[in-house]
């Protein structure tokens, strides 16, 4: 099996675990308002509408079947039932503002279920069939992308996280994401009190 072009990963200088995640980070590495963002476990794309003011939307830029490939993911691929589809999405303001990258991994028997207009948020897709759900961040990044530099038309370096959806006590999908800086000007400054955020 021929699989489909990558994700895009970040090339971490820095990661966190679930621990570091619990604890939060000090406020000279990561400002309160960002902290929120990243380590909290309230939906992006609402977090983003409430910021911009404006509709979060997708750009769907692949479907993928992967089968049971672990595709360079986070190992908590494994948890979630194969074979597999990865999905990629630029997450963007109405007007077109790009803010957020995504890919997350579904099992591919399921994922017509819980992702019915596939043009939709994840969030947004799930709170229509009232799906409940627990967002489990286990780690964090700060790193660098070439392609998510371009596609944000920001200079890196990103902070980006990877999470579990748990569903009626099962994983549901594992997503990996990242914010591009342009939130600065919502959120403010990535750090507080050094220069380089890292």
């Amino acid at each position: 099996m021929t699989l489909p072009r990558g994700w895009h990963r970040l090339n971490s200088i820095w990661q966190g675990n679930e621990e570091v995640i619990q604890q939060g980070l000090p406020h000279t590495k990561l400002a309160p308002a960002w902290q929120l963002l990243l380590l909290g476990d309230g939906s992006p794309t609402r977090h983003l509408q409430l910021l911009t003011q404006e509709a979060t939307e997708v750009d769907v830029i692949d479907m993928s079947l992967i089968g049971m490939d672990l595709d360079g993911a986070p190992n908590l691929i494994q948890a979630v039932p194969g074979p597999r589809l990865r999905r990629q999405v630029w997450l963007r303001t109405a007007s077109g503002q790009r803010l957020g990258y995504a890919s997350s991994w579904w099992e591919a028997s399921h994922v017509d279920e819980y992702l019915q207009n596939r043009s939709l948020p994840i969030w947004a897709s799930l709170a229509n069939i009232r799906t409940e759900l627990y967002r489990d961040i286990q780690g964090i990044y700060y790193g660098y992308s070439d392609a998510l530099a371009a596609g944000f038309n920001q200079s890196g370096p990103f902070w980006g996280r990877h999470y579990l959806f748990w569903h009626h006590g099962q994983p549901m999908t594992l997503i990996y994401e990242v914010f591009s800086p342009y939130l600065t000007k919502y959120l403010g400054p990535m750090d507080l009190g050094s220069s380089n955020g890292g």
